[in-house]
């Protein structure tokens, strides 16, 4: 594989494939806020317009373990651009209808279904093929580009253009949301290579069940224990967190008297930390470890539940969210990290879906927690169980991150199996 200075010394190929990944967020994010604003047009039932989130979400739970296991089967890098290509065409069939008056909810529905089901097996696959397109040790700092990335374009851009985007047309973040997907497709299929990584004869795997593939899939992250420990960590974290971002709205307002723009700069000050913590995570890394990163991290997490729950502070609790921006930059650093690096290649997929299912249920859960502890506990009460939770977990995990288990999961690689061969 060839080398350059292409996107931080990491090589045309994954210039490429970061490249894809970030239009798609970019994109993805355009969608995620135009959607509930095309249903507020039409409507201003609230079950209506929430609908559209839940449809969004629901497909992560449906299909992402299934996903994982197209991922393992299939050559990684066609998946994804058939996958492109299939959003392409529904979401210029929604854009057209909504340009020609056509368009009504139902539609956009079944097309956020379409895509969010396409994001799951399409993030799934590109995380699998990254330990085939940078070397070992540089997987840090690829999955701080690709994190900040995203974090740019979804957390930061997407907000401010795609509403101006709707302003201007109702289907136009619609439409530049395919033209990312296009040029995601077109950036995937010039990496080349073949990215499919199963060892066992096709003939064999076409005779095992989905379901079959699924459970080896989750017995294998069921014996690895510092990966199920960090998948578990991850589902619990997501509960309290998006339980907590749920009513941060009504915290903004009622406690720090912020009006829309100030609410609004509190996930700026998230997502500035977050770029940050992505450009300079691999550095960060080295310097404290992957273990103090962990652990620093969930102190993190329970600071920033008390600033939200106890101070009244715009500033601490816009430093206590930038703080948490970084903190959680550098976690899926080293989350995805470690996962390439212990798991088998024919894994890959499986165990990456695996995460995001886990991942996607804690945030489920959560939105319904937050508001049903608020609604009967007070505006601060899901931040104080976050605080407990956050401080529970870390003293319950603390023993399972030290040096030793860490730097084992650093040295050994996992068995190769077949190793697919990206040409730049």
């Amino acid at each position: 594989m060839t080398q350059d200075n292409t996107t931080a010394g990491l090589g045309t190929v994954f210039a490429r494939l970061w490249a894809a990944s970030t239009l798609s967020a970019l994109g993805s994010g355009l969608a995620t806020v135009a959607a509930p604003l095309f249903v507020a047009s039409r409507t201003d039932d609230p079950l209506v317009v929430a609908a559209a989130s839940a449809v969004a979400w629901l497909p992560w739970l449906l299909f992402a373990l299934p996903g994982g296991v197209l991922v393992d089967r299939m050559d990684r890098r066609r998946l994804m651009i058939v996958i492109d290509l299939v959003r392409v065409v529904a979401l210029a069939v929604l854009a057209t209808a909504i340009m020609s008056g056509r368009a009504g909810v139902v539609l956009l529905y079944v097309v956020l279904f379409v895509v969010n089901t396409g994001e799951i097996v399409f993030r799934s696959a590109s995380q699998a093929m990254l330990p085939t397109v940078v070397p070992r040790h540089r997987l840090e700092r690829a999955n701080g580009w690709l994190g900040g990335g995203t974090t740019l374009m979804n957390g930061m851009l997407a907000g401010p253009l795609g509403g101006f985007l709707f302003a201007l047309s109702a289907g136009s973040p619609f439409l530049v949301n395919a033209v990312t997907y296009a040029l995601s497709a077109v950036l995937v299929a010039l990496i080349g290579g073949d990215f499919r990584a199963a060892a066992t004869d096709p003939r064999v795997r076409a005779t095992r069940s989905m379901r079959t593939e699924i459970v080896e899939g989750l017995r294998w992250l069921a014996h690895q224990r510092l990966l199920r420990t960090m998948a578990v960590l991850i589902g619990l974290l997501n509960v309290t967190l998006t339980a907590a971002l749920a009513v941060l709205v009504l915290l903004a307002a009622e406690r720090l008297r912020l009006g829309s723009v100030g609410y609004g700069l509190l996930f700026t000050c998230m997502a500035v930390g977050g770029v940050l913590g992505a450009l300079l995570g691999d550095r960060l890394i080295a310097w404290i470890s992957p273990t103090w990163t962990i652990r620093v991290g969930l102190l993190i997490e329970a600071g920033l539940h008390l600033a939200l729950a106890a101070s009244r502070s715009t500033i601490v609790v816009g430093i206590a969210l930038f703080a948490f921006g970084v903190h959680s930059a550098l976690w899926n650093i080293v989350a995805n990290s470690l996962r390439q690096r212990l798991t088998p290649p024919t894994l890959q997929g499986r165990v990456a879906s695996t995460n995001l299912f886990v991942a996607a249920g804690g945030n489920c859960v959560g939105a319904l927690l937050g508001g049903l502890l608020a609604a009967r506990f007070g505006i601060t009460a899901p931040y104080w169980v976050g605080l407990v939770v956050a401080i529970g977990v870390s003293a319950a995990t603390w023993r399972v991150f030290d040096r030793a288990t860490v730097a084992r999961a650093y040295a050994d690689p996992p068995p190769v199996e077949q190793r697919p061969t990206p040409v730049p």
